[in-house]
């Protein structure tokens, strides 16, 4: 870690290209999502059917496809796990008679029937998940909540620790973090789950807790350094920070690594999500939140310059008035 020690970039420089670097991410991220008719929400929310079954020979796609064809509503195929495993997922939307008040059980069953009667080889269930509609949307709007409070809570301490400017750039800078990962699970092509939510907040509060690390530099170094420009300060205090960001970024991502590459296909969304998460977090630690505190500081200096001067009294009159002084003695 010596190259990350005693360091001197001038990371502010390029906060510019890092805000445009985001905006083509999150402005790709929301084209995809718009194209796709909205954000691809996972059974959890949605509500619905999935099953995942085993086949003891190998199939094709196309087979088990047209093999669930005949069941009314949307249906969705997708490999599951290691293709050399032989697992399909299989998952149907919710339909009118569910909603209805008609067995959740019908839809597993209608998977089973439509694969029984194709004609393909043995299979093993593997799973089950069924979802009703009342309880997906209880849980969607459990999972805004969760996030909005979360939000607003760092928010409060943060305002409370450090300027309110700072405050205004962690939030930006998490909020940053959330939509660059929802883009990115957009562009890989993960549903929106619980598992994805939990990950999601977990992002919130380590994008925030590395921030405060930097903040608390750059508070401790603005006492000492009070001459200095505010770009200056972040700069040392960001150098001065960041072995340990690095350390803790990188040990980070080696284990949620080793859980998305051996922890299955049940967790591969949640690992997916924090490896996103990670890498966003550090980013937008370094580069967001610092850029936004600073801009909304040089705003604030000239409104409260110019408040300063107009409070004087004129200086120009100063040499009259001693003038006027002197002749009267």
């Amino acid at each position: 870690m010596r190259m990350f020690t005693g360091t001197n970039h001038n990371f502010t420089r390029w906060r510019w290209h890092a805000l445009a670097l985001s905006l083509v991410v999150i402005a790709a991220g929301v084209a995809v999502i718009v194209s796709r008719g909205g954000l691809p929400l996972g059974i959890d929310f949605s509500g619905g059917t999935i099953v995942v079954v085993k086949f003891d020979q190998d199939v094709t796609e196309d087979q088990v496809r047209r093999a669930v064809d005949p069941i009314p509503g949307e249906e969705v195929v997708q490999q599951y796990g290691d293709p050399a495993e032989r697992e399909w997922l299989i998952r149907l939307a919710q339909t009118d008679a569910i909603e209805q008040g008609a067995s959740l059980e019908q839809g597993a069953q209608q998977v089973l029937d439509a694969l029984r009667n194709a004609g393909l080889p043995t299979y093993e269930i593997l799973s089950r998940e069924i979802v009703g509609p009342v309880i997906g949307a209880d849980l969607q709007r459990r999972g805004i909540y969760a996030t909005l409070a979360s939000i607003l809570a760092i928010t409060v301490y943060i305002a409370f620790r450090f300027r309110f400017s700072f405050a205004l750039g962690a939030i930006t800078a998490t909020f940053h973090d959330l939509v660059v990962t929802v883009a990115f699970l957009v562009f890989f092509g993960y549903d929106l789950s619980l598992n994805i939510v939990a990950a999601l907040l977990t992002i919130t509060g380590y994008s925030v807790n590395d921030t405060i690390v930097i903040f608390d530099r750059v508070r401790e170094n603005l006492r000492s350094m009070r001459r200095d420009s505010l770009d200056h300060v972040v700069n040392v205090s960001v150098n001065q920070t960041l072995a340990r960001t690095v350390i803790t970024a990188g040990t980070t991502f080696v284990s949620v690594l080793a859980l998305y590459l051996f922890g299955g296909e049940v967790l591969r969304g949640f690992a997916f999500t924090m490896l996103v998460g990670i890498v966003s977090g550090t980013y937008s630690t370094v580069f967001i939140a610092s850029a936004i505190a600073i801009i909304l500081s040089q705003r604030r200096r000239p409104a409260a310059a110019s408040a300063s001067v107009e409070g004087r009294p004129d200086a120009t009159t100063r040499p009259a008035r001693k003038a006027r002084g002197a002749r009267a003695s």
